[in-house]
Formats: C-alpha cells, sequence, structure tokens
C-alpha cells in the first residue's frame, strides 16, 4: 500500500502513534463519533459489523469530535469508559479531532477531498459521517450520519470479497 492518506499519523484513545498503513490490506470504515448524540446509538451497530466482519478483514476506526452541538465533552478516559460500559466498543478509537475548519486533523482534510459529501460539499455535516476505505487505501463512499451502520452490509460485503 503506497497510498499518502494511509500514512497519516494518528493517535490512539490511549495515546499510542499509528498510521492507517498499520491496519495493512484491511478495508477500514472511518467514522467520528460522538457520545451525546441522537446517533450515538449507532456505537451498537458499529461494534456489530466490527465483530461480523473483523476476520474477513474489515476494522472500524472511531474518532470522537466534539465540533457538533459540544457532544463530546469528555476527556479520553470518559470517552473510552462510556463506549466500552454502554456499547461494549472493542474496535479502535483515537484520540478527540476535529473535522472541519483551520484545525481539522489531517486524516479528515484527506477524507474529505476524496469523498466530497452532498453538493459537493468538503465539509463533514455532522457525527457518525463515516468513510469506507479500500485494502488499497482508496476511500470507496462517504456515508451521511443518517445511515445507519447495517445499511452498509452490502457495500462493505462487497469490498471484503
Amino acid at each position: 500500500m503506497s497510498d499518502a492518506i494511509l500514512d497519516i499519523p494518528c493517535t490512539t484513545i490511549k495515546g499510542e502513534q499509528k498510521t492507517l498503513s498499520d491496519f495493512g490490506g484491511k478495508a477500514l470504515l472511518v467514522v467520528n463519533t460522538a457520545s451525546q448524540c441522537g446517533f450515538t446509538p449507532q456505537y451498537k451497530g458499529l461494534e456489530n459489523l466490527w465483530r461480523k466482519y473483523k476476520d474477513q478483514g474489515l476494522v472500524v476506526l472511531g474518532f470522537p469530535c466534539n465540533q457538533f452541538g459540544s457532544q463530546e465533552p469528555g476527556s479520553e478516559g470518559e470517552i473510552s469508559q462510556f463506549c466500552e460500559m454502554n456499547f461494549g466498543v472493542s474496535f479502535p478509537l483515537f484520540k478527540k479531532i476535529e473535522v472541519n475548519g483551520s484545525d481539522a486533523h489531517p486524516l479528515y482534510v484527506e477524507l474529505k477531498k476524496r469523498a466530497p459529501g452532498a453538493l459537493g460539499s468538503q465539509r463533514i455535516k455532522w457525527n457518525f459521517t463515516k468513510f469506507l476505505i479500500g485494502r488499497d487505501g482508496k476511500v470507496i463512499k462517504r456515508f451521511a450520519p443518517l445511515t445507519k451502520p447495517e445499511h452498509m452490509v452490502s457495500e462493505i460485503e462487497a469490498l471484503l470479497k
């Protein structure tokens, strides 16, 4: 894999440095998350996708974000505990980031360029916007916050074949 998006440094919720290439050869589902959002119950669906497809090569990656209605105010420890206790989240979580504006994380700058939203917008509309990335680092599709994880199964299964 030589795609530059895979080499962007990210920090896990536990403080470890990673890049997407550390998940080499896997399909990735990258999601900006929040603990106090109307879409927060999607954590359960994301965890279900992770458990069902991880052995086939899917990795779900959660990136907490507090940019939308201050719906992720907690510390990394509080976020991790909330996700584990309330939704049994075991997929990798990362340090809280910004996804829009001048302080947007470089990963999200690239994701938005490669998969613009409705009307070509390069902004993230809200929490739980999802990006499906192929094993080769190509951004396959952007899913709106309203798209429930279980409604992405056909695209995920096609990608994992």
